[in-house]
Order: C-alpha cells, then structure tokens, then sequence
C-alpha cells in the first residue's frame, strides 16, 4: 500500500470498574491508538503500554517516543505499507515491542482491510466463537471478592482470573471456591510479586487453581523452574514471555507448564501466532491474556483467541473496561464472544469518543 500519513491519538478513559494489583490501583488509561492512513485503506491499532514501567519497562510516554523518532523512520525507509516486510527494518530497535506491534497491526490491518480479508481468516483461525474469562481486582473484603465475581459469572464469563498479593492470598481463593464449587474455572494472577520461600505459595497450591500465574520476578526463570518442581498448581509464566525465544528457554527449563499470550508484549500479531504453534508443539497450555484493551484492542485480540491451540478463554471480560468504549466491545451470548469477520480486526473507534486535541504525533512521507 502506499501509506500517506500515520497519525497518534492519546485519549484518556476511566475503566468503569478499577482494577488492583499487587504493583497498584488502576482507574484510568491514556489510551493510546496509532491510525494508518494509505490511499488504499485505512488502519487501527491499539499500543497497550501501561502509563508507568511497573508492568514492563516499556510506558506510554517511551512508547509514543520510540514510535515517533526510531520506528516510523525505519519503517519509511523500507517496505511502509507491508507489515510482512517491515521486520528487517524495525529489528535494529531493541525492545519496545508494545510499539512495534501497534505500527505493525495498524499497517496490517489497512492491508486486509483493503483486501476484504479479516485478521482471523489471515491468522488461520479456526473457531467462529470463544468463551470469555474474567479478571478480578484485590479485595479487602471477601464479601466485595465475591460479589464481582458472581457479577462477571452473570454476564458469561467462565473462567475467573484473581489478582493476588502477599498477606493472605490463599483466603481469598478458598473463598471463591467455596462459594463457586469445583465447576469454577480459577486462576490467581500474583504479577510476580511473591518470592520462593514463602509459605503462601503452598497454601495457594490446596485451592485447585487451573494454573498459578506469575507468582516471581519475571527475570527469575530458575525460581519459576523450582516452584512447579514444589507445587502440584501449573505454573503459568506471562511477563516473562516476551518472545519466542523467551518461550522456549522456560520451557526448557521447566519454568512454564502454562502460557499467557498477549500478542503486544511478543513484538505483534504475527510473533503471536508464532508463539502459539510453539506452545501447540510443546504441549504447553496457551490462552491470550488481556491489557485493559478497549473495544479496538479486544477485537485484535479475540482473533488470536480463536487459534485452534486456544486451552483456556481468553482475557475478553464481559463486563467490558469502559462505558462508553471507543468501539463494540462484544459482549457474550451464552458464554461465547463472536469472532470478528469483517475486514481487518473489524473494529473501527467511534469518532464521538475521539474529542478535539487527542493527536499527539503525526509521520507523512514529507517528514523523511
């Protein structure tokens, strides 16, 4: 395609209900969308980098900066308008693959929009539907714990993904248990916050939790490797799984017998797809995680989840993040999220939700 203009907008939106987690309450996000427009078609995609480098060392700030001054560059020497081609070009820039996989998604999503072919179908998608999971916030009440998960259950979730922090973490989840029974899909999310030897990891472990997400330091593959020797619980690793190769090295080591696939913190939707043949070859449980996405994220993201090696629903809460959203955030039927089959991720923002002043960056040909 030839690519005339690449814009960034930064609009800012409170989640209808705010998430805690071991590293902080989240209650709002600048969320930040990159628009390709070629003469051709036009694309969207969403950058997903948290607004601090508490989640990864990638921000919205860094994000914005890289995009502007080091990947747009590269990309417009090369290949701009063939997300398939841009690699060799953007791979001289270490890190930041948030960035990376929103240029790349918004170029590819112009492409199979103006090929009438949409990102699933592209992907080899097999499934028209996928169910829903849930994520749930820190409660200092139990009762609080309970009444949302009863909620996001109403609404069609099927599984139940809990955050957790040190200082009585197991009672929580022997609460949910108790109160959902043995038919409730649970999982505890501890975004690496505990370490080796602490005691509550083996209380965790009595709870019959479909996997245990995340319980140490992303960097700390030798530990993760020890607590699935220690535990019976699976060990699902997400921010450590910054790539394929970052894939393969914890499995080798034991350190992996789950993974959390979010397609932006592998570098984009085709290393996404990647990481998901590898995780089928290996025999390692893969379901696509969730970053607070609006409507415009959550549709990129449900087509990954309709991959045919999908063990676990995907992160595609039906409570939805924010009300208004930017686009449809598909809500269930009867548990199940319809995958999107128009052109491209199918998903479009609305332009009442994008107020005056919300481009913060621009690249035309004219700049290089």
């Amino acid at each position: 395609m030839r690519v005339e203009a690449v814009e960034i907008l930064r609009i800012p939106m409170r989640l209808t209900t705010p998430l805690r987690t071991a590293a902080g309450l989240v209650s709002e996000r600048d969320v930040v969308l990159i628009h390709v427009l070629a003469q051709e078609a036009e694309g969207w995609a969403e950058l997903v980098a948290q607004a601090e480098p508490t989640y990864s060392p990638e921000f919205t700030d860094s994000a914005i900066t890289v995009l502007l001054n080091h990947l747009l560059p590269r990309a417009a020497a090369g290949p701009m308008g063939d997300a398939l081609a841009l690699g060799p070009h953007l791979d001289a820039v270490r890190g930041h693959p948030m960035a990376r996989a929103a240029l790349e998604l918004a170029i590819l999503d112009a492409q199979l929009r103006h090929a009438d072919r949409s990102l699933s179908a592209w992907l080899g998608a097999t499934a028209t539907h996928v169910p829903a999971g849930a994520a749930l916030g820190l409660h200092e009440r139990v009762e609080d714990l309970l009444a949302e998960a009863d909620a996001a259950m109403a609404l069609g979730a099927s599984r139940l993904r809990v955050k957790i922090a040190p200082g009585a973490a197991a009672e929580p989840l022997r609460a949910l248990r108790a109160h959902g029974g043995p038919q409730w899909l649970l999982q505890a999310d501890a975004n690496g916050s505990f370490t080796l030897d602490d005691p509550e990891l083996d209380e965790i472990d009595e709870v019959g939790l479909v996997c245990l997400e995340q319980p140490l330091d992303p960097n700390d593959l030798l530990g993760h490797a020890a607590l699935a020797r220690r535990l019976v619980t699976p060990i699902c690793l997400d921010e450590s799984l910054t790539s394929l190769g970052a894939l393969e090295a914890a499995v080798a080591l034991g350190a992996c017998e789950v993974a959390c696939l979010k397609p932006a913190r592998v570098g984009g939707w085709i290393n996404a797809r990647a990481v998901h043949d590898r995780c089928v070859e290996l025999g390692v449980p893969v379901w696509v995680g969730g970053m607070l996405e609006t409507g415009i994220g959550r549709a990129a993201n449900l087509a990954v989840a309709a991959l045919a090696g999908m063990a676990f629903p995907a992160d595609l809460d039906p409570r939805g993040r924010f009300d208004p959203d930017l686009a449809d955030r598909r809500t269930p039927v009867n548990g199940l999220i319809a995958v999107p089959t128009g052109p491209g991720t199918d998903a479009v923002p609305d332009s009442s939700q994008l107020p005056p002043g919300v481009v913060v960056g621009s690249w035309t040909p004219s700049d290089h």
